[in-house]
């Protein structure tokens, strides 16, 4: 079977599981796609079992502007074949949150140059690629990545410069929330550090300051 046909074969699966009431709440929020299914996440997993892990299936599902086939496609890409440069380019055409996660969740951090990839991305100004970045540093905290101290200065740097940023989308300062939330949950030394940090973020917005503060708190693990 061709590339085309597979294609063609995953689209008419779609079609059989399409949740009209989800598509529909998912374009009132803003979340516009070519096509949306509105299809749930275990489902897609469920599909994508029926297929081997292929580059050029899964490079071809990610250029489809509809949901699904983008879901699809982080979870049928081979993390072999996925250099650098292409996830570049997957995250340059990333359009919504729930895409940001799940590209993450599924691909971004399995990656072996993970770490790498995702200090470059929060370095970066465009907002998708800080939002990838810090997400996939949370993925990596979440499994025990530890970070030496160099590391961990321009992590916690680049997070404050995101939390203290007055543009109008926050959601790089959520995901630069959500590392720090993960980052702190290591232990005393990345907690310290973190908590530390958090004291500069009272020059801005004092209440701001505070419930950051509390937040990474609550989840320092005693």
């Amino acid at each position: 079977m061709t590339t085309h046909e597979t294609i063609k074969e995953i689209k008419a699966q779609f079609r059989l599981f399409m949740n009209g009431a989800v598509s529909q709440s998912m374009r009132e929020k803003g979340i516009d796609y070519k096509l949306n299914f509105g299809i749930e996440l275990p489902r897609l997993k469920e599909i994508s079992l029926r297929y081997e892990k292929n580059h050029s299936l899964a490079g071809e599902l990610w250029k489809e502007n509809i949901r699904e086939c983008k879901i699809l496609a982080t979870l049928l890409q081979p993390i072999e074949t996925f250099l650098p440069e292409i996830a570049d380019i997957w995250v340059d055409d990333i359009r919504h949150q729930e895409m940001a996660e799940i590209a993450c969740m599924n691909l971004f951090q399995h990656l072996p140059y993970a770490s790498t990839k995702a200090f470059q991305w929060i370095a970066d100004e465009r907002e998708y690629f800080q939002v990838c970045g810090f997400l996939t540093l949370a993925r990596l905290f979440m499994k025990g990545g530890y970070l030496n101290e160099r590391a961990e200065n321009e992590f916690i740097d680049q997070a404050m410069t995101v939390l203290t940023d007055e543009k109008e989308s926050r959601r790089p300062a959520h995901a630069a929330l959500t590392a720090l939330r993960m980052y702190v949950r290591l232990g005393k030394s990345q907690a310290q550090a973190a908590l530390k940090a958090t004291l500069t973020l009272g020059s801005c917005d004092n209440r701001y300051g505070v419930s950051i503060r509390q937040q990474l708190e609550e989840e320092i693990i005693e």
